[in-house]
C-alpha cells in the first residue's frame, strides 16, 4: 500500500506512525494534501491504528491523537463529494469514545507499550526493525527508581551501537549497568548480534520487569540474554558458581544515564574496578545526559583518580527534523565516554 504513495507522503506517513507508536507527546501530523487522500488514510490506519499491528499505546493517548487526526482530516477536505474520512479511522475513534478511559492521574501511573523504530537498521526494501517495551512514562516510579522508562541517553547509546555494531557488539559478550527497561540490552541481543547479554540493575522491581520486555521482543526462550541484580559498590558474588557470571568472559560494559546522581558515582566507579579485576581487557562505554556539568565532571575525576583512561567518543545527535526513529531531544547534550584500564 505504501508503494502507491508519493515519496513525500511515505516520509510523512513513516514519521507520524513511528512517533505515534513511540508515544511522543508532540506529533508531526502529515500535510493536508496527504491527509485527504483515501489511500493515505488507509495506510495510516493499517500502520498505526489497526488492531494487532504493534502493541498499542495507552487508550487515553490513542483517543487524544485520533481526535486531533480526524479534525485535521476534516479541515483538509476540499470536496466532500469526492473526499471523506476513512470508515476504519472513524470506527476506531467511535470505539475509543465508547470505551472506559482511565483518568489522567491514573493513566500517568500505569505502564504502557512504547515502540521504538530502529531506522538506522532499515533498508529501502524492508521496514526497519523495532523494539517494544512496557514502561512507565512518569519520571520516578515506585521505590524512587527511574529505571522503568527509557531515557534519551539509552536511545543515543543505541544509535552509536547500531553505527558501530560490527566492531563493538557482534559476537561479543555484553553487560549493561543500570539497564532499566532493557532497551540497550535488547538491542544488542535481538538486532546487533551479541553472543550473550546480561542486563543488570540494582532495583529488584526493575530486574523483575525485564522478563516482560524480553518477551515482547521474542527473547523469552533464548539463553543469550538474562536479567541480573547488581548493586554498585557491593562485591560481585558468584551465586551458585564460585566465580561471578559462572566464569564466563565479558567483552563490553555499557551504561546509559548512570551518572546523573553524584552520590552514586563512588559506588559505580568501584564496580568498574571489580569488573576490571575480573576482565582486564574490557571496554566500558557510558552515555551521560549532561544535566549538571559539575556532576559529570565528578564522574570523570573519579575515573582519573582510579587511573582509568577516559576517551570522549564523538557522535552527534541528529536534529529533530532529521530523526526517523527513535526520537529524542537533540538540544540536550549527551556525552559518550569510552573507559579503559590504563
Amino acid at each position: 500500500m505504501n508503494s502507491q504513495l508519493s515519496p513525500s507522503a511515505r516520509r510523512q506517513l513513516d514519521r507520524f506512525c513511528r512517533q505515534y507508536l513511540q508515544v511522543e507527546p508532540d506529533l508531526d501530523y502529515p500535510d493536508p494534501e496527504h491527509l485527504r487522500n483515501d489511500g493515505f488514510q488507509q495506510a495510516l490506519y493499517a500502520r498505526a491504528f489497526k488492531d494487532g499491528v504493534a502493541p498499542s499505546p495507552p487508550t487515553r493517548y490513542r483517543l487524544r491523537v485520533l481526535k486531533k487526526l480526524t479534525k485535521k482530516i476534516e479541515e483538509s477536505i476540499q470536496d466532500w463529494d469526492e473526499e471523506g474520512i476513512s470508515d476504519d479511522i472513524m470506527n476506531c475513534l467511535s470505539s475509543l469514545l465508547s470505551s472506559s478511559v482511565p483518568p489522567e492521574a491514573t493513566s500517568a501511573q500505569q505502564k504502557s507499550y512504547v515502540t521504538y523504530t530502529l531506522a538506522s537498521l532499515g533498508s529501502k526494501d524492508q521496514e526497519p526493525p523495532w523494539i517494544s517495551l512496557l514502561e512507565s512514562r512518569n519520571l520516578v516510579a515506585a521505590a524512587g527508581t527511574t529505571g522503568l522508562r527509557t531515557w534519551e541517553a539509552a536511545l543515543h547509546l543505541g544509535e552509536y551501537l547500531c553505527a558501530n555494531a560490527q566492531g563493538l557488539v557482534q559476537g561479543k559478550s555484553i553487560l549493561e549497568l543500570g539497564a532499566g527497561t532493557g532497551y540497550v540490552s535488547i538491542l544488542c541481543a535481538r538486532h546487533l548480534g551479541a553472543s550473550h547479554v546480561i542486563a543488570t540493575d540494582g532495583s529488584d522491581d526493575v530486574v523483575a520487569s525485564l522478563s516482560d520486555n524480553f518477551y515482547l521482543n521474542e527473547l523469552q526462550d533464548i539463553s543469550m540474554i538474562e536479567g541480573k541484580e547488581l548493586k554498585w559498590g557491593q562485591a560481585l558474588m558468584g551465586g551458585e558458581h564460585p566465580e561471578w557470571n559462572g566464569g564466563r568472559n565479558i567483552d563490553l560494559i555499557l551504561g546509559a544515564d548512570v551518572t546523573y546522581d553524584a552520590s552514586v558515582i563512588p559506588a559505580l566507579v568501584s564496580t568498574f574496578g571489580d569488573l576490571f579485576e575480573l576482565y582486564p581487557n574490557i571496554k566500558i562505554i557510558i552515555a551521560a545526559t549532561i544535566r549538571n556539568q559539575k556532576t559529570f565532571e565528578s564522574f570523570l575525576e573519579a575515573c582519573r583518580m582510579n587511573k582509568y583512561k577516559v576517551e570522549n567518543l564523538e557522535f552527534g545527535i541528529k536534529a529533530a527534523e532529521l530523526q526517523e526513529g527513535p526520537f529524542y531531544p537533540h538540544k540536550v547534550p549527551i556525552q559518550l565516554s569510552l573507559i579503559m584500564r590504563s
